[in-house]
């Protein structure tokens, strides 16, 4: 499998993006967040996830690992294929995207293209399930928080269990958060300082 392609982005259309390298071109289905990130004649390093079936190869390409793991974590969802995982992320962010599906925010799913209310439903109970069996302290209240930030317990359990969403373990997360100053902060803000972090 490929983990990422480096060179120079020889084509974009909308949601692909063809990447030069040594003279080979290979043409990868993009969110519009990355697309947005790329220009032509530029070089740029997309991470990939290859989709492999027997009439297909398709690679689908992400600016950066945490649209990836998003990705991943999407099309784990039963009925939730590459396509519509790709149309969830070009109407939403990672950090977005971990917000709704903590909040049932269902309206976030279904303003991307071919997300009906059922497959909405469907992606955020699988996936809270998910956090649910692996994370078991995530939502249990400052009792079960592994840190102490000086914020209301709520705020930690959603912002930790946001980045659970995205596929973080429970040490990553209190490593991530023990790196913020988090005084003041949303949940929004946290988890989005967090990914950065994440990235460095």
């Amino acid at each position: 499998m490929f983990y990422y392609l480096e060179g120079k982005i020889s084509i974009t259309a909308p949601n692909i993006a063809v990447v030069d390298v040594g003279g080979v071109g290979f043409g990868c289905y993009v969110t519009t967040n990355t697309l947005s990130r790329l220009e032509d004649g530029k070089t740029a390093r997309l991470y990939t996830y290859c989709y492999i079936k027997e009439d297909a190869f398709d690679i689908f390409g992400f600016y950066d690992t945490n649209e990836k793991r998003c990705f991943e974590m999407l099309i784990s969802v039963s009925g939730v294929g590459p396509k519509a995982a790709l149309s969830i992320l070009s109407v939403t962010t990672p950090d977005q995207l971990a917000l709704a599906i903590i909040t049932d925010n269902e309206k976030a799913l279904t303003s991307a293209s071919g997300i009906g209310k059922r497959i909405a439903q469907r992606i955020i109970l699988e996936l809270k399930d998910k956090i649910a069996k692996e994370n078991k302290t995530i939502s249990s209240g400052s009792a079960g928080l592994p840190i102490d930030l000086g914020m209301p317990a709520g705020v930690i359990s959603e912002a930790m269990a946001a980045l659970a969403v995205l596929g973080f373990s429970q040490q990553e997360i209190s490593s991530l958060l023990k790196t913020i100053d988090t005084d003041n902060m949303t949940v929004e803000e946290i988890v989005k300082e967090a990914l950065k972090s994440s990235l460095k």
